[in-house]
Parts: structure tokens; sequence; C-alpha cells
């Protein structure tokens, strides 16, 4: 395992290398990619990753697919990606159906140096990306109206690297950040677009999936 200042450099030569830029003609079918662990608590775990592929005219599921394996590198604030990204390739990289865009549960630019896991990702396999997560790790933004659709940019030492999006009526907002060749203003209408709940339906489906899956597979072992 590299040490900490090692982990620090490769981010911040990843966030040199994110394009803040809509990169692609049309959007028809997105992909939310989620992880389960068996063990959050536990390192190594055996750790599941899951896509779920949407269309975006109809947000109906057209295609998912599951890998799992071991994961060993341990949990770290704002280091997310080195535990994640080894079992998220070997996702990417066998899916059969590669959509137009990923959502990644996860932050993009919003992050201390510039890399969350939703630009590591798009950095590494070159696809267009977007990080919505649910928690909000660094900035600070204007209070947001209650209805679905409102939203705030969120700042971080003078710039503006994400924002905060309400996705449902007087439900908590999501914090939507540039994971790779996307612009923010897309990024904000797509996560709206597939937006049912507060989370946009590709990773909100991965998540329930990995769920059924998780539970299905520890009462085995009961």
């Amino acid at each position: 395992m590299m040490d900490q200042a090692e982990l620090e450099r490769s981010q911040f030569e990843c966030a040199k290398k994110v394009v803040q830029k809509d990169c692609f003609e049309k959007v028809e079918l997105i992909g939310g990619i989620d992880l389960a662990f068996e063990n959050l608590a536990e390192n190594p775990t055996r750790a599941w990753a899951c896509l779920v592929v949407v269309e975006l005219k109809t947000l109906k599921p057209v295609y998912h697919k599951v890998v799992d394996g071991v994961v060993d590198f341990p949990y770290i604030p704002t280091f997310l990606a080195f535990r994640e990204m080894p079992l998220m390739l070997r996702l990417y990289e066998s899916a059969e159906v590669k959509p137009d865009l990923y959502f990644i549960d996860g932050q993009g630019v919003a992050h201390p140096r510039g890399c969350g896991i939703a630009s590591h990702f798009g950095v590494e396999t070159g696809e267009p990306t977007v990080g919505v997560a649910k928690n909000r790790l660094i900035g600070y933004y204007k209070e947001l109206d209650q209805k679905r659709g409102s939203y705030s940019y969120l700042s971080y030492k003078g710039k503006v690297v994400g924002a905060v999006l309400r996705t449902k009526d007087n439900i908590s907002p999501v914090y939507v950040s540039v994971g790779n060749k996307v612009s923010l203003n897309t990024a904000i209408e797509l996560v709206l677009k597939t937006s049912i709940y507060r989370i946009p339906e590709p990773t909100r489906l991965a998540h329930n999936y990995l769920q059924r899956l998780k539970n299905e597979k520890t009462s085995l072992y009961r």
C-alpha cells in the first residue's frame, strides 16, 4: 500500500486530467454503479459491485451485472477510490453493455484534492461520469427551497465544485459533482431527469439489487 502522501499525489494528478465539459453527442443510456460489503468494519472483506443501466427516456433498467471479490484496502475518508476502484474496474471491463454516462455513488471533483471516486473512475476509464453523493464532503452552499428541482452551487476555496440538488419535495438533497467529461449543468439536469425518489434510478436500483443479493448470500452462511 502506498503511503498517504503518495495517495494524495495520485489524486492531485488525477484532478489535472478531469474534463469538466460535455464530451458526448447524446445520452440515451445511463449506468449506475454501487458497492456493498459483507462487513464494513473488517479488512479484508468480501464485496460486490453492481452496474445497472437504465434507458433515460423511460427510466427502465435494460441491463445489470454484478461482480464480487475481496477488498483489502482499508476504509480511509477521502481515499475511497483506492478501496473500491479495483472491483469497479473489473465490473466495467466485464460489462457487455456500456452506457453513455455513469453515475457513481460518491464524489467527483467535490473532493479536497479534486478527484473523488467518480472522477477517478472517469479518468481511469475515459468515460463520462457524475458523482452523486448522499452526504457533503467539502464546501458550503446557500440553503435551497424544499421543492424538487431546487439547487444551490457548492463552493470550496472560492471555486464551484458541485451542486446541492433537491430531487424530491421536502426530502434531503443529493450532492452532485462532475466526475469527468461532463459539465456541471448537464450533470444536474441528468440527475434530476433520472430521479423519482431521492437517489437517481441508476444508482438506486444498483443499491437495491446489492442489498437483496447481500441478504441472500449472508443467509446461506447462517
